[in-house]
């Protein structure tokens, strides 16, 4: 019994030893390069949603988050509904996460009601149009969310304004 608790003693360090050996191996290159949405991008953003909204006669609330949904930037215009804060926020977060605008998560879900799951993936989802997913050159940095005017295609309009004025992938289409 002695023998065998001394043998297993010896296999577990060597196996850190080993471990060790691998683990000091490791370099930052062989770490995977992650796209950040800087502070000033989603603050560009921001200004540039609200201003849109402001023009179009909307009060609306926006939020940007960064691609694990943490918010980045906050904007609520004056006499605002105090709704319109969380359902910019959870717009952003759904279409950070889901890498989509949420007006099309949302026409997937009544098309295919075995999706219906979705909505209630977590608390931080929100299926309804306005949020839009920031996608700069191949990686999705982030997700912007409006609430507040009266339509979510009105809110999503407002939301490719801020795209458009950080240079990001276009998400709908141009109305004339």
């Amino acid at each position: 019994m002695i023998e065998t608790q001394r043998n297993l003693g010896k296999v577990g360090l060597f196996t850190c030893f080993i471990a060790g050996l691998i683990i000091g191996q490791v370099s930052a290159a062989d770490l995977p390069k992650e796209s950040v949405l800087p502070l000033a991008m989603a603050t560009k953003a921001a200004h540039a949603t609200v201003d849109k909204c402001l023009a179009d006669g909307y009060r609306v609330s926006v939020t940007v988050v960064d691609q694990g949904g943490n918010i980045r930037a906050v904007l609520r215009q004056d006499g605002t509904g105090p709704h319109t804060l969380e359902s910019s926020r959870k717009k952003a977060y759904t279409s950070a996460s889901m890498k989509q605008p949420t007006a099309k998560l949302a026409e997937l879900i009544a098309k295919m009601p075995a999706l219906q799951g979705l909505q209630r993936m977590n608390d931080h989802m929100l299926l309804l149009a306005g949020g839009l997913p920031i996608k700069i050159g191949d990686a999705v940095v982030g997700g912007i969310g409006v609430g507040g005017a009266p339509g979510g295609h009105l809110d999503e309009a407002c939301a490719q304004a801020g795209l458009n004025s950080i240079g990001a992938a276009p998400q709908v289409e141009a109305t004339k």
